[in-house]
């Protein structure tokens, strides 16, 4: 049976309890937030205050349970050296080393209805995501937008990991990582402000592992440089194994930034017959490590696409302008499945079909569509601002390119037959609920 005892120091001091949190507050600031706290129903104590003894004394009902000095915890920790081996560097893929296929629209379908792309609303619909009536982008977009309640303001949320790249190369796959948060939440209008991450690995006792964790932490440093996102929080998760096989390098980022008003946000949807849809950002057709690869030739090979901090940084600046000035009326960032799976994806969202352009004759059809190059976003606009917004594109040396018209019930293509709106929707909503089903 268990007895009814009041908890030692010990228990306090060492406990790993979970949804807990410390904060430093200024003096005189206590009172301001065990209001905010009791207000959500959460717990609120004062524990101890800021002391110049340079020690770490706690008390318990009277009796002084610890008296450290604070160099032995915040300077003389041990540190561990491991040894780590840097990951071999893969070969690109080339367009013409992975196999095209019969209709560019079939595949479309397929890779919309794959496990990797098919809609997460089974999931999301069985939970409140509307608490409070502030959820004012609800899942399925760029980011989640939440306004602070009783003001015009919007926090944009993401949380954005491509294992797959990552396993790849940690270095390259940990900064896109990083990349692909600022952009969903630069999609939506928001200043990226910071993260938060969750470095998930296997053994690191282990060379090749301690390996990816450094290459990561590596292209996590230099992406929230250049990209001024820094991080404020995080934990690591170590030894994730299963008979000795180690889970891909994992580092999740968790981002968020600042709507100064949410009548300004922008969203995926689109919402007028008439207008254009425009890239912006530019690529090879990058297939290696792609979707399209995984999903119709059933391999993983090659180096995953690379990131140009300089080219993400100006894209979504120019894109965050042109959402402030009005000028767009959809924007969707391309990730995971290239050009052709964004367009889909915004067409699902506004149900609105799509007629799309030729691709370059210089690029193969299928790295143009489904090459997962970083750095780009599919924008609507009205026909009207498309020179301004070619001329601003310039400004900032951003490859602008023209995908199409919206409009109609269909998605088209020069030389294919159509694929309706209908047949996709079916496709991508379909499999997570027959998999839930069967499982």
């Amino acid at each position: 049976r268990c007895r009814e005892e009041a908890m030692t120091a010990y228990e306090m001091l060492l406990s790993e309890s979970q949804e807990r949190m410390l904060m430093v507050l200024k003096p005189g600031a206590e009172p301001i937030a065990e209001r905010i706290f009791k207000k959500w129903e959460l717990d609120f104590a004062v524990i101890g205050e800021t002391t110049d003894t340079g020690r770490f004394v706690v008390r318990h009902n009277g009796v002084v349970e610890a008296d450290i000095p604070l160099p032995a915890l915040a300077h003389a920790a041990p540190l561990y050296e491991r040894p780590w081996v840097k990951r071999e560097t893969l070969p690109v893929i080339a367009a013409e080393d992975v196999k095209a296929p019969k209709s560019i629209l079939g595949a479309l379908e397929c890779v919309m209805g794959s496990a990797h792309l098919a809609s997460r609303r089974w999931i999301f619909e069985q939970y409140d995501h509307m608490v409070m009536a502030d959820t004012v982008q609800r899942p399925g977009g760029d980011a989640g937008v939440v306004r602070v309640h009783g003001t015009q303001k919007g926090l944009a949320i993401s949380c954005d990991v491509t294992p797959r790249y990552c396993a790849a190369d940690p270095y390259q796959g940990a900064k896109q990582a990083v990349a692909e948060c600022w952009r969903n939440i630069t999609a939506t209008g928001a200043q990226p402000l910071a993260i938060t991450d969750c470095m998930n690995f296997g053994n690191p006792e282990r060379p090749e592992i301690m390996g990816e964790f450094v290459g990561a932490i590596e292209g996590m440093v230099e992406a929230c440089t250049v990209l001024d996102f820094p991080v404020v929080s995080g934990n690591v998760s170590l030894y994730n194994e299963t008979n000795g096989v180690a889970i891909p390098p994992t580092p999740a980022i968790g981002g968020v930034g600042l709507i100064a008003d949410i009548a300004d946000m922008a969203d995926p949807a689109l919402k007028n017959d008439g207008d254009m849809l425009l890239l912006l950002g530019g690529g090879p057709g990058h297939l290696g490590q792609s979707i399209y690869m995984q999903v119709m030739e059933d391999r993983l090979e090659g180096a995953p696409p690379p990131v140009d901090l300089e080219a993400e940084k100006s894209t979504g600046d120019l894109v965050r302008g042109l959402i402030k000035a009005g000028a767009v009326s959809a924007v969707h960032d391309v990730s995971d499945g290239g050009v052709l799976v964004a367009v889909a994806e915004m067409a699902l969202a506004g149900n609105r079909g799509v007629t799309l352009e030729a691709p370059p004759p210089d690029m193969p059809a299928h790295a143009c569509w489904f090459g997962e190059d970083q750095a780009r976003y599919v924008v609507a606009i009205a026909p009207e601002n498309a020179d301004a917004i070619h001329k601003a594109a310039a400004v900032g040396e951003v490859p602008v390119r023209v995908l199409g018209t919206v409009g109609g019930d269909v998605i088209a293509l020069p030389g294919e037959r159509p694929l309706p709106l209908t047949t996709l929707r079916a496709a991508h909503e379909d499999w997570l609920p027959r998999f839930m089903a069967h499982g």
